[in-house]
């Protein structure tokens, strides 16, 4: 589990994320909208779609009475199911669905919003809902106060912002963070912190919220279209793990990342049990000794976003890679992208969380290496390689740490 950013890393190539619209019954990914009555609407877009797969992004907008917890339910036309969420706790019984909020993002005032997202399954349709509920109301795009509005203003006014804007971690979490982030300072890109322009931020914000990997498969192991499917929504799984701290937290723009597989690099085509051409293919194109995805198509290669000799074009640019390597344990992970065993991914490929792979994706997006110290009172956490095998409060306040300290270059 390498340490990103302090010396450049290897080139090791990198794959997927692009602009994701995807095809959703008959055109592409669109977005709907249920308008609701006393106090709601809802917009429901699917950012990206797979063969089985989809990613949806909703945003509540509440147009009544102010409220400190929610619960919105709908019911699936098409026999989805959701698969995981971020920004919501979602629970299911056959087509009927309830999201609720989580603790960061439970108030939404009078004219304010709120936004969640989810990876789902689908077959033979993908059709979205057509009516939603917000605390039992239905969402019809008006709104009937239940209290009048209030004429003179509250004689104590908030003192401390929403825990969804600002900077305002716990208070047992100050000093580990400026801990964590003056070792940054001191040790990160030989002093290039803040020139640095190919952190995971950078590709989302240049991609519109996006990203796009390419898979290196360096393993003799035959790969079927089921396990190609299965890879690519586990990799859009465990980047929202991270993104999914950032729905609605101090400005950042999106209520996921969507993440989009481009393509697969091998050193035998037969390897690939699958004829279609929904991604691009690399044949033997060897560089350290494994598989590489067309460098004239990675951003890696081309920071300046010129992919002009990208045999597929822009749109088949890839963000990062993920190297999946035959016998390999641990991991490392950097601006390129992540490198794990082919055997451990493909082993835990359904899994919620895949721990090795969510340690090597926070180091695409900065985080640090935890070897030789921890900070001042905190456990385990994801970042501490071998410590927790999910994200922690704690990982997640250095993910919105390294936002507040970049979201200025991006003009937010």
């Amino acid at each position: 589990m390498t340490r990103p950013f302090r010396i450049r890393p290897k080139r090791f190539g990198g794959l997927a994320g692009a602009a994701t619209a995807l095809l959703v019954v008959g055109g592409w990914a669109a977005a709907t909208s249920a308008e609701a009555a006393t106090g709601c609407r809802v917009d429901y877009a699917v950012g990206s779609q797979w063969a089985g797969g989809f990613t949806a992004n909703v945003t509540i907008a509440n147009l009544g009475d102010p409220v400190t917890s929610w619960r919105l339910a709908w019911a699936f036309p098409s026999q989805q199911q959701v698969t995981q969420a971020w920004g919501a706790t979602v629970t299911a019984a056959g087509s009927q669905v309830t999201a609720a909020n989580v603790s960061y993002n439970g108030t939404i005032a009078n004219g304010g919003s709120v936004s969640f997202g989810f990876n789902g399954s689908w077959s033979g349709a993908n059709a979205a809902p057509t009516s939603f509920t917000l605390n039992g109301t239905v969402c019809t795009g008006t709104s009937t106060p239940t209290t009048p509005p209030t004429t003179t203003p509250p004689t104590t006014p908030p003192t401390t912002p929403p825990s969804t804007s600002g900077w305002n971690p716990p208070a047992n979490l100050v000093t580990p963070l400026n801990e964590v982030w003056s070792h940054v300072e001191s040790t990160y890109n030989n002093g290039n912190l803040y020139g640095f322009r190919n952190y995971g931020w950078d590709q989302v914000m240049a991609n519109g919220g996006t990203l796009n990997y390419c898979v290196r498969w360096d393993s003799s192991a035959p790969v079927s279209t089921a396990l190609r499917d299965q890879i690519h929504t586990s990799i859009n799984r465990q980047v929202n793990k991270w993104m999914g701290y950032m729905a609605g937290h101090n400005g950042w723009p999106y209520a996921s990342v969507p993440v989009k597989v481009v393509g697969w690099a091998v050193r035998d085509r037969a390897t690939l049990q699958w004829t279609d051409n929904s991604v691009d293919v690399y044949v033997n194109n060897i560089r350290e000794n494994a598989p590489q995805c067309s460098e004239p198509c990675g951003r890696f290669f081309h920071q300046d976003g010129n992919y002009s000799g990208c045999p597929g074009g822009a749109a088949r640019h890839y963000d990062m890679s993920l190297w999946l390597t035959a016998g390999m344990g641990g991991g490392a992970g950097g601006d390129w992208g992540q490198r794990i065993g082919s055997e451990y991914m493909t082993s835990n490929v359904n899994a919620d969380n895949i721990h090795i792979l969510l340690h090597e994706i926070g180091h695409s997006f900065g985080l640090d290496d935890f070897y030789d110290w921890t900070p001042t009172g905190v456990g385990g956490f994801i970042m501490k390689a071998g410590s927790a095998s999910t994200i922690t409060e704690f990982d997640a306040w250095m993910l919105r740490d390294w936002w507040r300290h970049l979201k200025s270059r991006y003009g937010y």
